[in-house]
C-alpha cells in the first residue's frame, strides 16, 4: 500500500482530481490533506470526498515539529503539494528527501519563485508574449521552484489568449498529467 499526503491552500481542484484518479486503486491511499487556510475550499471538498483534512497555522508549520509528526504518523510514500503556497520548512525537506513533489503553472525555470503562483504567473506569461506555457512537476528543495524537474508539459499560446484562457490551458495539463506522474513516482518508490 502506498500512502500520499496532500497539501493545499485554495479550492482543492487538484486535490479532488488526484483523489478521483486514485479512488479505485486499491494500492494507493490518500492518507490526509493538510491546509494552511482555515477557510480554504479544499476543506469542503475533503468533507464531500470523505478524506481527512487538517488545518495548521504558521507557527505549527515553521516553529515546531507538529506538522512533521502528523505527516510521519501517516508514513507517506509521497507528499504532494497541490496548490500549496507556503515555502516548505527544512525539517520536512530533511525528513522526506525526494518525497515532496510540487506542481508549478509554468515552464520552470521561467516564472518561478516567491509570489509566482496562479494568475500572477499567467499574467507574466501574457505580458512577455510567450509562445507557450505549461506545467512543471518538480521535487521540493529549500528554495521556491528550484528542485529537480520531474516532468514538464507544454501548451501553445496565441497572442489573443486572455489570462483566463492561459489559466484554462494550464489547468487542463495539471488535471491530465499530475496524477499520472504521481502514480509513476509511487511505482518507483
Amino acid at each position: 500500500m502506498k500512502n500520499i499526503v496532500l497539501f493545499a491552500s485554495g479550492s482543492g481542484s487538484n486535490v479532488e482530481n488526484i483523489v478521483q484518479y486514485f479512488q479505485n486503486n486499491v494500492n494507493v491511499t490518500i492518507a490526509c490533506v493538510l491546509t494552511n487556510k482555515r477557510d480554504a475550499k479544499v476543506i469542503d471538498r475533503c468533507n464531500r470526498l470523505k478524506i481527512n483534512c487538517l488545518y495548521f497555522n504558521k507557527n505549527a508549520f515553521t516553529k515546531t515539529d507538529c506538522v512533521l509528526k502528523i505527516i510521519e504518523s501517516h508514513k507517506p510514500d509521497l507528499i504532494v503539494l497541490a496548490g500549496f503556497l507556503w515555502k516548505i520548512p527544512s525539517n520536512l525537506i530533511t525528513n522526506f528527501p525526494n518525497k515532496i513533489v510540487n506542481i508549478h503553472p509554468a515552464l520552470l525555470p521561467k516564472y518561478g519563485g516567491k509570489g509566482m503562483y496562479g494568475n500572477n504567473v499567467h499574467a507574466a506569461v501574457k505580458e512577455n508574449n510567450e509562445p507557450e506555457t505549461g506545467i512543471t512537476i518538480h521535487f521540493v528543495n529549500e528554495n521556491y521552484d528550484e528542485g529537480a524537474i520531474i516532468h514538464q508539459e507544454k501548451a501553445l499560446l496565441s497572442p489573443s489568449d486572455s489570462i483566463e484562457e492561459i489559466a484554462s490551458k494550464v489547468h487542463k495539463l495539471e488535471y491530465e498529467f499530475f496524477p499520472k506522474v504521481i502514480e509513476k513516482l509511487l511505482l518507483e518508490a
